[in-house]
């Protein structure tokens, strides 16, 4: 499994024999934040799945899911632990994923396989501010950008092809470059997102109560 890694530590050794591949995503002339970059193998690969029990972890705390983009690998489970002091009820309407997670409190965790490729939104039906993404991709090499920047390393040598994901962009404006990894060798990509006004929202007054 490739490994995300922050750019200060693209000189960090990545194993024997392990490409990396150095992504630079932006939007409107500046760096965009919570995008799912995203490695695919050869084009004719098909989807691979986790190992069974893989976890991932969607956080609930101060009225906000976290993070705002969460990618995953098929198969993978994905907790919602609730770290505020009282209920929300978790919820998508999403073709990739259709759940719902009934009220529950603060301290307990719920947990949901995403076994479809896809885009999931989540919404609290107690807290209508409360937005965020899960991104099931069928690769095992992945990671979301942290000013405008990942690093994914530990790639075996061979052509892959790198796009970013984020759910404020365009339709049709997907950018995505193939890139050939050698071994030990690092590739530079740079991938440029057309968004559209940002969905992500904040707590305000209209949910300020406790459930």
């Amino acid at each position: 499994m490739a490994l995300a890694v922050d750019v200060g530590t693209l000189g960090a050794s990545t194993g024997a024999h392990a490409g990396s591949i150095s992504v630079h995503v932006s939007a409107g002339n500046k760096p965009a934040d919570d995008a799912a970059v995203v490695v695919a193998m050869a084009k004719d690969a098909a989807p691979a799945t986790v190992n069974p029990g893989t976890k991932a972890v969607m956080v609930q705390e101060q009225k906000q899911f976290v993070p705002f983009v969460l990618p995953v690998q098929l198969g993978t489970i994905v907790e919602f632990p609730n770290h505020d002091l009282f209920r929300h009820h978790v919820y998508s309407f999403s073709p990739a994923k259709t759940f719902e997670l009934k009220l529950y409190g603060g301290g307990e965790s719920q947990a949901v396989t995403f076994d479809k490729e896809g885009v999931i939104a989540l919404g609290c039906n107690i807290h209508d501010t409360m937005l965020a993404y899960i991104y099931v991709v069928g690769t095992p090499y992945f990671a979301t950008t942290k000013g405008g920047a990942q690093v994914l390393a530990n790639l075996p040598a061979g052509t892959y092809t790198v796009k970013a994901w984020h759910p404020d962009q365009r339709v049709g404006t997907q950018t995505s470059q193939e890139v050939t990894v050698t071994a030990d060798g690092t590739v530079n990509v740079d991938l440029t997102l057309t968004l559209k006004q940002a969905r992500r929202r904040t707590p305000g007054a209209a949910d300020e109560n406790a459930y």
